[in-house]
């Protein structure tokens, strides 16, 4: 618990990082961007990705953005994460900063690709009653869309506390 408590003005690195907050976060962000990998923290944006991939991607366009935010930001956060463990950031407050925009950004990407794929999931109801769609495709776009929040909040968290750490540097 002494880990968690530790003074903010400091960037953790090496396995610190799975100790503290908000760093703590990295685990299951990554998780939510990619379903099966060799660590136990990808589970839930990877849900995102694999459950949008394995359903019939119609319309293109958004479901296009959804699958881009998704790698996107798995590719991202797996960056960070092996940069704050290498301890590459030198303690710099420029990391602290850059930590707290990437995440704002993320956030902001996850939000729309939230909204968009909700949007397109409450349209193919409309196309699953009418029998064009199988149910099974609305049943995995609707998992795709609560991983999608889920993912959407745990950047949200990372970010504010990304934030109070960046301040008081």
């Amino acid at each position: 618990m002494a880990a968690v408590t530790q003074q903010m003005s400091s960037l953790p690195s090496g396995l610190r990082i799975c100790t503290t907050a908000p760093d703590i976060l990295y685990l299951p962000e990554l998780v939510l961007n990619l379903h099966v990998c060799v660590f136990v923290l990808q589970v839930f944006g990877g849900l995102v990705w694999i459950l949008v991939a394995s359903t019939y991607v119609t319309p293109n366009n958004p479901q296009g953005w959804v699958m881009f935010v998704s790698v996107f930001c798995f590719v991202m956060t797996f960056l960070w994460l092996i940069i704050f463990a290498c301890g590459g950031h030198k303690n710099s407050s420029a990391w602290a900063t850059a930590d707290f925009i990437y995440h704002f950004i993320a956030v902001m990407f996850y939000l729309s690709a939230s909204v968009i794929l909700a949007y397109v999931t409450i349209n193919m109801k409309l196309s699953t009653a009418l029998q064009v769609y199988p149910f099974k495709y609305y049943q995995i776009d609707i998992a795709a869309v609560v991983f999608s929040y889920i993912a959407t909040l745990l950047y949200f968290i990372h970010c504010i506390l990304s934030a109070v750490r960046w301040k008081s540097f």
